[in-house]
């Protein structure tokens, strides 16, 4: 090695990596929320996670299916007039299948986003709070809505194809449409509310759970015993008081549904408005609880 290079002084150098100001298209909230929806939607299904995420919800969306099925291909074996079970009752006939569905899905769409306290990524720009709120809602109701609709599809092509009458299999599947839309609207925020209360993801399951199924299971009981003395009157009003029965009710009055109630004694017309009122209210109210929690969330 020359003598030279060992003495002499290392040269500073200067580098120009290319910093320069981004001049791409800024695609801002609306295109944040919804790919927001699109990933809760599709987490909903498990889609994009682990294989073990989707065993549930496809399950379940299966085990929802499976009747409808089962339904057509005996309509059609047998050369039934009408099929077995009606589009608006068949999601009040599998509703813990439903709940199920939101017990485990409400949850993990709000829970582990506590959880992990990656809320103020979120409400980072250019994404708001109203924005995570709408997109929550949205792709949760929207995943009810796949669960209780694909179903009430196949009993409407299984009819066409036993040659029912179109146009009662039409009125029916519109209906049974227009009922599980309210039902998606009024689960999806009620699941949703209860799931943000906690971080914990086994206790917004638990505690969705026992919403459903103890508001359920005292009205029942309270209309069994307005039954059984005979107070058919009451039978309609107590019926407010849980989130399936309200569906049933308004779906009774306005879509002209068999009732589920005992004895068949749902709302009728002027019952059926207060039915509507309260539904709209537990809607909109969720969406204002949702709206309240994630104001203190993260700040």
């Amino acid at each position: 090695m020359p003598p030279e290079s060992l003495t002499a002084p290392a040269q500073d150098v200067i580098h120009n990596i290319g910093y320069r100001n981004y001049s791409g298209v800024r695609l801002g909230r609306a295109y944040a929320r919804r790919s927001l929806f699109s990933q809760s939607l599709r987490g909903a299904y498990g889609l994009g996670r682990s294989a073990k995420s989707k065993v549930l919800p496809m399950t379940l969306f299966g085990v929802m299916c499976a009747p409808a099925a089962i339904m057509v291909a005996v309509a059609v074996a047998t050369k039934a007039t009408k099929l077995p079970l009606e589009y608006t009752r068949y999601a009040i006939v599998l509703q813990a299948v439903i709940g199920l569905y939101l017990a485990a899905q409400a949850p993990q769409s709000v829970s582990r986003d506590l959880r992990f306290k990656s809320i103020p990524l979120y409400f980072s720009r250019p994404i708001e709070r109203v924005d995570y709120v709408v997109a929550k809602f949205a792709a949760m109701a929207s995943a009810l809505f796949l669960l209780t609709a694909a179903p009430l599809l196949i009993l409407y092509v299984g009819a066409l194809l036993a040659k029912l009458d179109f146009a009662t299999q039409t009125e029916g599947f519109v209906q049974g449409l227009v009922s599980v839309v309210l039902l998606s609207l009024l689960f999806a925020g009620l699941g949703l509310v209860v799931a943000a209360v906690t971080p914990r993801r086994g206790f917004g399951v638990a505690a969705v759970i026992a919403v459903l199924t103890i508001s359920y299971g005292a009205v029942s009981t309270v209309q069994g015993i307005a039954l059984a003395r005979d107070n058919t009157d009451a039978i309609g009003w107590i019926g407010l008081f849980s989130p399936i029965t309200l569906i049933d009710g308004v779906q009774t009055a306005f879509l002209s549904a068999t009732s589920a109630f005992p004895g068949g004694n749902g709302p009728g017309t002027g019952a059926g408005v207060v039915y509507v009122v309260v539904l709209l209210a537990l809607i909109a109210g969720s969406f204002g609880l949702l709206m309240r929690r994630y104001r203190k969330v993260g700040l």
